[in-house]
């Protein structure tokens, strides 16, 4: 396992704090927190990206207004 440091500004650092301690939990279990989802949303956008690029635009379009009928 790696070690960061990472510096933040004093308020930030704070309401990070705040934030973990009304979760129950560290500071690194938050943060690592943070990153699995920042990972996890570059991860979709990537795969999305590439399935973008090998799909066709109508269809793709076709199925966006299909979903949006079902709503």
């Amino acid at each position: 396992m790696a070690t960061s440091t990472l510096r933040l500004p004093d308020e930030k650092h704070k309401r990070l704090r705040q934030l973990a301690a009304r979760h129950q939990l560290s500071m690194n279990k938050l943060l690592e927190e943070m990153a699995t989802v920042a990972l996890a949303e570059f991860n979709a956008k990537t795969r999305f990206r590439a399935r973008a690029a090998r799909g066709s635009r109508k269809e793709g379009l076709r199925l966006l207004d299909e979903l949006a009928r079902r709503e």
